[in-house]
C-alpha cells in the first residue's frame, strides 16, 4: 500500500526513523518534508543522508500551524494516487487546509489521516476553526500523542479513531551506562529549550537549597541569560554549567552523565506540555526523572519516576531527593518503560491505524445495500414496495405511524421493524435506521433509501450498486424515475436552492435553473464511507429538504453525486394525503435551508423572491393557479415556519 505522508519537522533525521521502520514492515511511504525548518531554535535543513523516500518541498511562512507548502509536489504526488494520506500536521494548521484543498481539487477520494498534540481545547479564530472542522468531518482517523489531544478531537467532530501512538526513542542510541548508584555529589540535569514556561529557574532555586548538586542544562533559549545571573544572584554559578545545544550521540552522551533529570514545566493558559520525549530519553538512558505534574507528563511518566507539583521548587528538591534514595529501582523501572517508546512500536501501532483507515475505505464494496423505508400511514403502498423488491435484500423499516398493520408487514417480510414511537418526520427517521445498524454491525453497508410509493426490483438495485461502486469519488446515485400512472418521466436531477435562483425563478427565467446538482430522494443509494465522513441528516428538517442539505454537505466535502437508468417508479406525495400540510412543510423546510446555508439575510432575499414571483402570478394567472398563486404570497409574507407552528398547533 502505498502511504503520502507529510511531515514539516522531517527535517531531523531521527525524526524520520517512524517511516523507516514503516518501511521494514512493509509500507510503501513516501514523506513529504519541509526544506528547512526552526527546530530546537535553529533553523535546520532537510539532510536526506541515505532516505530515498524523503522529499524536499519549499515553505512560505514559519509558524507551524501557519505556513503553506509549495503545491506543486503535493499535486503531483496526490494525483500519483496513493492508498492513503497520512498528515502529520495539526487540524487546524493552514498547512493541513492546504493539502486538503489539493486533495480536493485533484478529484482524489484517498483517505486521509490527521495528527494532534493539542492538550487544550481552545476555539480557534476564524478561519482555523473553519479549516479544523472540514479536517476533523473527513478523517478517517487521527493519531495522537496525548489522550486529552484525542478526546478533544472527538468532542470536536472526529468520527474516526483516535490512536494513541507515543512519540518515538532510538533506545539503541539513547542506552544506560554501566554504573553504581550517584555518590555524595549528585549530577542533575535539565535538556530542554530555555524558556520562562519550561520552569528551569524553578530548578536553579531547587539547587540552592541542595550544595551538594551539580546542574547541568543542555539546551538553550532566550532565557539562557536571565537563567545565569539568576544562578549568579543565588551563589551557586561555580555549581551551574550551561551546555548549549546537543544531538545525536552528544546528546546522548550528556544524559548519561547525569544521575537525574528534572522536566520543572509550568503550565500556561495557552500551553501545556504534549508529550515529554526527553522524559523518554533520560529513563532509557538510565537516568531517574523528576517532572511537573502538569499536562502529559504524568502519562508518560506515570510511577517510573516522581512526579511534583510545578512551579514549586522545595517540593522538586524533595523529589529529587526521593529519586536519589531510589534511584536503582527508579533506574530499573524507567528502562523498562522505555521500551513502550521504541520506533518500532511506534510504526507498528502506525500502521494499525492504516489498516483501519483502509478498511474503512471500501467497507460497503462486495456487502448488500440495507434498505432503509421511513414509513407512515396506511401499508398499502408499502406492502407492493416491499413485494417488488422480494427477500435477496435486508430492509429495515422505521414506522412513524407506529401502526400494527406495518409491523406485521415488516414481520412477514423479515424485515427489522423500528418503532420511535412518534413521528419524528423523514430525516429523523433515516438517522433512527442508520443508528440501529450500527448497533447491528451493518455500518459498513451501503444504504438504499426507498419512499413506500417507490418501486425498485433487485435488478435495479444491483444496478445502482454497480454505478455507485465503479467511483471511488460518487457518494449517491439517484434512480431515473418514471409515474407509474402516467409513465411520464418524473424529474430527478434538481439544482441546489438559493437566493439567487430563486430570482430566476421569479422573473421568469427558470430554463436557466436546471443545473443537475442533487438527486431526490425517493430512491437514492448512498454510499457506506459517505455516510461515515458526511454524518447523519439534519433532523430540522422534518419532511422535504433532508436529502437537499445531505447531498450539499457531500458535494462540499468533495463527493459526487450521479444518477442512473434503474426502471424505477414514484408516485410522487402518495405518502401523504394531506396537501396542505405538506405543502406547508416543504416550503417551512426551504425556509431552514436557507437560513442554514445563507443566513438571515440570505433568507429574506430568498423570500422576497418568492414573494415577487407569487405577486406576479397572482395578478397574471387565474382560476386554480391564481388561487395556488396567492396562497403561496400569503405563506410567505407570514413565513413558512410560523406558518406551520400554527397549523400543527391548531390541529
Amino acid at each position: 500500500m502505498k502511504v503520502l505522508r507529510v511531515a514539516h519537522h522531517a527535517v531531523v533525521s531521527a525524526w524520520r526513523q517512524r517511516e523507516r521502520e514503516l518501511r521494514t514492515q512493509g509500507w510503501s511511504v513516501e514523506l513529504f518534508s519541509a526544506r528547512r525548518w526552526n527546530e530546537g531554535g535553529r533553523r535546520v535543513p532537510l539532510d536526506k543522508e541515505h532516505d530515498t523516500f524523503v522529499h524536499g518541498v519549499s515553505t512560505v511562512g514559519d509558524h507551524p500551524n501557519a505556513f503553506l507548502y509549495d503545491p506543486r509536489p503535493l499535486w503531483r504526488a496526490l494525483r500519483a494516487g496513493p492508498d492513503l494520506l497520512d498528515l502529520h500536521e495539526e487540524p487546524f494548521a493552514l498547512a493541513t487546509a492546504e493539502i486538503l484543498a489539493l486533495r480536493a481539487l485533484s478529484g482524489s477520494r484517498v483517505p486521509y489521516l490527521l495528527y494532534s498534540a493539542q492538550n487544550i481545547e481552545k476555539r480557534y479564530p476564524a478561519p482555523f476553526r473553519w479549516f479544523e472542522a472540514w479536517a476533523l468531518r473527513g478523517a478517517s482517523g487521527a493519531y495522537v500523542c496525548n489522550a486529552e489531544a484525542g478526546e478533544i478531537l472527538v468532542r470536536k467532530g472526529l468520527r474516526g479513531p483516535a490512536a494513541l501512538i507515543p512519540l518515538g526513542v532510538d533506545i539503541e542510541q539513547f542506552r544506560p551506562a554501566d554504573r553504581a548508584a550517584p555518590g555524595e555529589d549528585l549530577v542533575v540535569g535539565y535538556v530542554g529549550r530555555l524558556e520562562t514556561h519550561k520552569g528551569v529557574h524553578v530548578l536553579l532555586r531547587a539547587a540552592a537549597t541542595r550544595p551538594h548538586w551539580r546542574v547541568r542544562i543542555v539546551g538553550d533559549g532566550p532565557q539562557r541569560i536571565p537563567l545565569q545571573t539568576l544562578a549568579a544572584e543565588l551563589g551557586i554559578a561555580s555549581r551551574v554549567s550551561f551546555v548549549g545545544f546537543a544531538t545525536g550521540e552528544s546528546l546522548a552522551a550528556n544524559y548519561r552523565e547525569l544521575d537525574v533529570l528534572v522536566v520543572p514545566s509550568l503550565p500556561q493558559p495557552g500551553w501545556l506540555e504534549q508529550f515529554c520525549r526527553v522524559a523518554v530519553e533520560a529513563m532509557a538512558s538510565g537516568v531517574a526523572v523528576v517532572a511537573s505534574r502538569t499536562g502529559a507528563i504524568p502519562d508518560v511518566v506515570g510511577d517510573n519516576g516522581v512526579l511534583v507539583p510545578p512551579n514549586d521548587s522545595d517540593a522538586l528538591a524533595l523529589g529529587v531527593d526521593e529519586a536519589t534514595a531510589e534511584w536503582e529501582s527508579f533506574r530499573a523501572r524507567g528502562i523498562e518503560h522505555s521500551r513502550d517508546f521504541t520506533w518500532q512500536r511506534v510504526a507498528q501501532l502506525q500502521g494499525d491505524l492504516y489498516r483501519q483507515a483502509l478498511a474503512r475505505r471500501d467497507s460497503g464494496r462486495g456487502l448488500p445495500p440495507q434498505i432503509i423505508v421511513v414509513a407512515y400511514g396506511s401499508p398499502e403502498l408499502l406492502a407492493t414496495a416491499l413485494a417488488d423488491l422480494g427477500d435477496e435484500f435486508p430492509v429495515t423499516i422505521v414506522d412513524n405511524s407506529s401502526s400494527p398493520e406495518t409491523r406485521a408487514l415488516a414481520e412477514s417480510h423479515s424485515a427489522t421493524y423500528v418503532d420511535p414511537g412518534a413521528n419524528l418526520g423523514f430525516g429523523a427517521g433515516v438517522n433512527i435506521a442508520l443508528r440501529s445498524l450500527a448497533d447491528r454491525g451493518l455500518e459498513d453497508h451501503d444504504v438504499l433509501l426507498l419512499n413506500p410509493d417507490a418501486r425498485l426490483t433487485p435488478d435495479g438495485v444491483r444496478s445502482l450498486q454497480r454505478t455507485l461502486r465503479a467511483d471511488a469519488r460518487v457518494a449517491v446515485v439517484g434512480a431515473t424515475q418514471t409515474d407509474p400512472v402516467t409513465g411520464e418521466d418524473v424529474r430527478v436531477w434538481w439544482p441546489f436552492p438559493s437566493p439567487a435562483r430563486a430570482w430566476l425563478e421569479a422573473m421568469g427565467m427558470g430554463r436557466l435553473n436546471r443545473a443537475h446538482d442533487f438527486a431526490i430522494g425517493s430512491v437514492l443509494l448512498i454510499r457506506a464511507e459517505a455516510i461515515a465522513e458526511v454524518g447523519e441528516f439534519d433532523e430540522q428538517f422534518f419532511l422535504y429538504s433532508e436529502e437537499t442539505d445531505w447531498q450539499r454537505r457531500a458535494v462540499r466535502a468533495g463527493w459526487r453525486i450521479v444518477v442512473a437508468q434503474t426502471g424505477a417508479t414514484h408516485l410522487g406525495g402518495a405518502t401523504s394525503s394531506e396537501s396542505q400540510v405538506r405543502v406547508g412543510h416543504f416550503h417551512a423546510s426551504a425556509e431552514r435551508y436557507q437560513r442554514k446555508h445563507y443566513g438571515a439575510i440570505g433568507w429574506q432575499v430568498y423570500r422576497l423572491a418568492m414573494v415577487a414571483g407569487a405577486g406576479v402570478r397572482v395578478l397574471a394567472l387565474r382560476g386554480a393557479a391564481r388561487s395556488s398563486a396567492r396562497d403561496r404570497l400569503r405563506l410567505y409574507i407570514r413565513g413558512p415556519v410560523a406558518a406551520v407552528i400554527a397549523l400543527e398547533a391548531s390541529r
